[in-house]
Order: structure tokens, then sequence, then C-alpha cells
């Protein structure tokens, strides 16, 4: 099979969601086929989000037969899940760029089609952001549906509760639409989880449910034996919504016949639908979980290549510290928002359940319940990206660093991801940790020094710290025994002339090669708080110029740190600060964006050159470039 559109000859037809309307209902089983034929050709020829799209195939096709979109709203929550919609609304042709630079958004993206309405990233967004286009559609009174498709991962977070509390006194407009997997990237836990799989349980005639039954249950009528089924969505109905379901979210004729009966309904609808990820390709339905997002791979055999870089990950390496500390410390406790597997731990959750807690992707309530370990006289780390630790910045300062408590956040992810873009990119952790009283935040160069600072942070702070590390490959330094590191001072890695650098985290083998061309002085600067004050005022004696390097934002960031203690030394020396731009990160590949922004070797010597106003010439032979 291929992505040559003429091979999907009923696809082919489709390429607007006007023309989809125009189809006989009894081509639409054959779209689905074809839609999701399509989207295994491409994502297995250019890599991206499988599993979760094709778990929606006929819950896309069925939404926009139904619904006027782009006038009605359509929200995807999360965007994993979006790519079925993608193609169906004229961005077919490219959907085999999608995460590659230049290439389509991995999520809905507003700049790129008006079907998406909302960006997204991060979950648990769409009941909020629906609402408040429910209540804008009822101001403008033109009959303008909203519908939100949230997974049941999604469903777990605090902001669905507070969006769905709001929605219920409102009474508005709105469908939602669980879609019920049993699976957010990893499988789903928590009490909801379990109430979900009850109601499936006392329901295995999901499928025979016949069209008499799925009308009443929409149109509420007087509730019999034969609507029995409306009972079980009981936590639902109490927050006020018309809870309808379950029904089978892979029949598309039954799909379209409930969202018909929908659409048109007062107040707010809860429609839950049972799918599977994976579903139509075995090797993802096996294995949800690793065909979550993949390379490209050999559709035929179902085999994904070999990919070293789990084996020799900084999230590995974490995972492997946690186990080594845990052997002899039973207060060491682990907590994860639903990352587990991104996070390196799965052995450590299997070796270890009762030190482990995965609480959902509730990133505030992990924050908080961090807190409380703490207080409890237990020991928290916080296994956590970058990019999903701003969902907790208020826990993180009210309840944690107010209160003094020891916790330990080891921040994966730090700097540039790479294909998943903007919503992912951990930009600004550092300057966002560093206004904050207390706090300790340090910048491993290597796994080694990840190790360590795990380790001192752990042991030896008494109050909140931060390990800040990259996603990918490590370096391949040979591993040292575990050792507290002098809390704030930098290591002076190489002695030069005129010319300082400061490298805060692993840019420093960039740094080091253009050190040597420059016969500049390199300070693995290790901290960015506490900062190494008087190493830094020493360098101001004898060279002119400083050069801050962090994969980080610029704005408030490690160089922000180094200029504010010059100013309030009254120290006058030009330092130029190397880092991310204020502005938001494209997606593309962690080295193509290093590259576009300069920080690799050639470009932090390109950017020092200019800006001392020296000829730029070309290096040659760059580590690496």
């Amino acid at each position: 099979m291929s992505t040559n559109i003429s091979q999907y000859p009923t696809l082919d037809l489709v390429n607007t969601v006007q023309a989809l309307r125009l189809l006989s209902k009894n081509k639409l089983p054959l779209i689905c086929n074809e839609l999701r034929n399509y989207l295994l050709n491409s994502v297995s020829g250019s890599s991206g989000h499988l599993a979760s799209g094709l778990g929606v195939v006929e819950l896309t096709v069925a939404l926009h037969y139904v619904y006027n979109t782009p006038f009605d709203n359509l929200i995807w929550d999360v965007g994993h899940q979006a790519y079925p919609h993608k193609i169906l609304t004229g961005r077919r042709e490219m959907i085999n760029t999608i995460r590659q630079k230049n290439g389509l958004h991995p999520f809905p993206f507003r700049e790129e089609s008006e079907f998406d309405v909302l960006s997204v990233g991060h979950s648990s967004t769409s009941i909020s952001a629906g609402l408040g286009m429910a209540v804008t559609a009822k101001y403008e009174q033109k009959n303008r549906r909203t519908a939100c498709i949230i997974g049941d991962g999604a469903m777990t977070a605090g902001m669905t509760f507070e969006a769905m509390n709001h929605t219920g006194d409102l009474q508005a407009d709105i469908l939602v639409i669980l879609n019920d997997n049993d699976m957010s990237i990893s499988k789903n836990v928590g009490a909801l989880n379990s109430y979900l799989a009850r109601i499936i349980s006392k329901n295995k005639r999901i499928k025979l449910l016949d069209n008499h039954c799925i009308v009443r249950s929409c149109l509420k009528k007087e509730l019999t034996a034969e609507t029995e089924i409306d009972f079980n969505g009981i936590f639902f109905k109490e927050l006020g919504f018309n809870y309808i379901g379950p029904i089978d979210g892979h029949n598309v004729m039954v799909l379209i016949k409930v969202l018909k009966n929908i659409r048109n309904l007062k107040g707010p609808q809860l429609l839950h639908i049972i799918t599977k990820k994976g579903k139509g390709y075995t090797p993802a339905e096996k294995d949800p979980i690793k065909w979550h997002a993949v390379p490209a791979f050999n559709l035929h055999t179902g085999t994904l290549p070999n990919d070293n870089s789990k084996i020799t990950s900084y999230s590995i390496i974490f995972g492997n510290w946690l186990c080594e500390m845990a052997k002899n410390d039973p207060k060491l406790i682990a907590i994860t928002p639903a990352m587990r597997e991104g996070s390196g731990m799965h052995n450590f959750s299997k070796n270890y359940p009762k030190q482990y807690f995965d609480v959902a992707i509730a990133e505030q309530h992990a924050v908080t319940f961090a807190a409380g370990i703490a207080i409890g006289g237990y020991k928290p780390i916080v296994a956590i990206y970058s990019t999903f630790l701003q969902r907790a910045y208020d826990q993180l300062i009210h309840d944690v660093a107010l209160q003094k408590l020891p916790v330990l956040f080891a921040i994966d992810r730090g700097g540039i991801v790479g294909e998943d873009g903007a919503t992912h990119q951990g930009a600004f952790d550092i300057a966002f940790l560093r206004c904050i009283p207390g706090m300790m935040i340090m910048t491993p160069s290597d796994e080694n020094e990840c190790r360590h600072m795990l380790f001192t942070g752990y042991n030896y702070h008494n109050g909140p710290s931060a390990v800040r590390y990259p996603r990918g490959n490590i370096t391949g330094t040979r591993l040292e025994p575990l050792k507290k590191l002098p809390i704030g001072k930098g290591i002076i890695k190489r002695n030069g002339k005129k010319i300082a650098i400061l490298n805060f985290g692993t840019l420093l083998y960039e740094a080091m090669t253009v050190a040597e061309i420059l016969n500049a002085t390199l300070i693995d600067m290790r901290f960015v708080k506490p900062l190494d004050e008087s190493l830094i005022i020493s360098l101001v004696t004898n060279k002119n110029v400083l050069v801050t390097i962090e994969e980080g934002s610029v704005s408030g960031g490690a160089g922000s740190s180094v200029n504010e203690l010059l100013a309030k030394s009254k120290k006058i020396v030009p330092v130029l600060n190397l880092g991310l731009p204020d502005q938001f990160i494209p997606h593309g590949n962690q080295r193509e964006i290093h590259i576009e922004y300069q920080l690799d070797a050639t470009g932090i010597h390109q950017q020092i050159m200019k800006w001392m106003n020296k000829k730029v010439f070309i290096i040659n032979k760059i580590p690496g470039a």
C-alpha cells in the first residue's frame, strides 16, 4: 500500500468535508477503511503519533458528516488523535510532513487551519474552551454547535472537573464525547478509570444496542428496563450532564444516528463511546503504548526500528538512579503525572510499587501531593516534563517553596524537545523557577553530573530543588559512584584569555569546541541557583567579555541571573546571553532546531564573532556540526 490517493478511490472523492457530507451513508464504512489505511501508510513512512488516530477514525468521519464544520466547533483533547481530522480537512496531501520542520503541526493548531478552533498540546483543556465557545454561540444566536472530544486519560485532570462543574451549572448547549479506550499515553489509573470500567463491564451488549434504545436515551424519555443502561452515567448526570452510552465507537452508522439526535438537544450532553487505541492494526492494538508515537516503520512486518536512544537516554539514567537510591532508602517516594515510560520509571514502578505513585494527568495534584508526602516525613521526588511543570506553578510556589519543603523535581525534556513543537519545548523552566525563593536549580552537562545533582538535591538541600535535563541521548561518559556536589559552585573546564564562556547545561560540549577555537575560558556553571557569584566576579577582573549559554529562554533565564549579579556588583563588562529567543519554538528534530537557533558549535561561534564585530569564518571541523 502507499499514500498515493488514487489508490483510495472513495477517499479521493472527499477532498473537503462538504464533499464527505454529499456521500450516501452506505459509503461511510468504506471511507473509514480507506482513511485508516491511508493513515497507516502515511505514518509508517514518515513517523508520528499512530495508535490514538487509528482509534478515532469512525468518530472523526461521523463528526464531520453530522456537524457543520468549520462553522460548528470541534475540539480535540488531546491532539494526538487528530491525524484523521487533519486528513479530512484539507491537509491530506501534507500529512506525511507532520512533526517535520516546516511541515504540519503535530497537534491541532489555529494558525494552520480554520478547522482547528483551539490549539492543543497539553490535555484536559477542551471542555473549558468549549464552554466559552458555547456561551458566545448562544449570544451569537446562529445555532453554532460545540463538540469536545476528550480521552478518558484527559478526563482525570482537575481542570476537566472544574469545567464540567461550571458547564452543568450554566446548562450550556455543548456535547462532550468521552473517548474511552482505557489509555492515555500509558495505561490509565485512578478511581475514574475504575468507574468507567465498571460501566463497560455491566454492559457487554454495547454492540447490540438497538436504534430505538439509543434514540430514547438521547431524547431523555421515561426510563424503563430498556434504557437501564442510562443509569450507569449517574456521576455525570449529577454534574448536570445528560449521559448517553456507552456505545461502540467503531460503528460509524450508530455514531451518526446518535450524533444527529444529540446535535440539536439543549443543555450539556455527554456521549460515552468505547474505542480501541490502535484499532485496525494488530501490533498497535496489542501494544498501544509502544505504538503511541513511532518512527518510520515496516508496515507489513509490524516491526519498529531499534531505538538505541531509549537505552542511552537521560530518562533511563534517572530511572536507574531512582532504583539505586530506593535499595537503601524506604522513605523515597517517586511521583509521576501519567508519564511512567516517558520519565524512565517503568522498572522502578515494578521493583518498588509501594514507593511509586502515578497520579494520572494531574500535575497540580502531583506537586501538592508531594508536599504532603514531605510533611509526613518521607522524601518525595516528582518526575515531570518541563512543559507540564508549567501547569503546577502555583502549587510549586504556594504548597512547596513557601513551606520550604524538601521536594526534588526531576525535570525531563528541559530545552529543545523537537517534533512535538511549541507546546512541548522545555524553554521556560529555568526562567520561571529562578524567581522562586529557596529553590535550588541544577543544570547537568552530562549523565554523571545529572546523577550527582539528583543525589545532592535529594540528600543535601533543605527545601525544593530541581535538576533539569534534556530529552534524548547521553554522552557516553563512564558513570562514577554517587557523590555530593559543592552547592552553588561551578567548574573551570578550560583557561583562556579575553573571553569567558559560562555554560549552563548540556551544551557544554558545543561550547568547548568554540572555547578551543577562541582560546576562551570555559566554565561549567552547574548551578543556576545558587549562582557561583564569587567565580563570576573573579572572571570580570581579567576578562574583556562574558558569554552565557543555555538551552532555555534567554528572557529571565540563567544568563539574566549573571546580568543581575553584575549590575548589583556595579561591574561593567559586556555580556552576551545565548539561548532561545523570546518566541515560541516550532517543531523539527532537535538537531535542526539547534542549528536554526544557532545553539550548535558553529552557531555559537558565529554569534560571538558577530557580537564582537569580528569576521565570521567557516569552521570546517566541529564535532557534531
